[in-house]
């Protein structure tokens, strides 16, 4: 990922979905930014097998003393020769990679911050 602007990022992945794979290049950008609490992102990207989308808002809400409430909700939309062969299985896909997700964040903010007072 390669900052190209300030919020904006170039990407470049390799996306495999079901036996179909390839390489695609593409952008993220952070918006409607309200520090510490939300955040929205707009992704898109194109490839050899397709093309695709998508929008998602991010919420941080406290949630008792030690915890917060992370939300979101998203949408997008995939086209070409990717979206033909695993349209039957994208949902399982993505809620895969949401969980990642959620999996790298939590192993993030569990990390100690070097010099942080504890």
């Amino acid at each position: 990922m390669t900052e190209i602007a300030p919020d904006a990022y170039k990407v470049e992945m390799q996306l495999r979905v079901a036996a179909v794979g390839g390489s695609f290049e593409g952008e993220i950008a952070l918006s409607d930014k309200v520090p510490p609490a939300a955040c929205s992102i707009k992704v898109s990207g194109a490839g050899t097998l397709g093309h695709g989308n998508g929008n998602a808002r991010f919420e941080i809400a406290p949630e008792g003393p030690d915890a917060s409430r992370l939300s979101f909700q998203g949408v997008g939309e995939i086209g070409g020769l990717v979206a033909g062969v695993g349209q039957r299985i994208l949902s399982s896909v993505s809620k895969h990679l949401v969980g990642r997700f959620f999996t790298a964040l939590r192993k993030e903010l569990e990390t100690p911050v070097e010099g942080a007072a504890e």
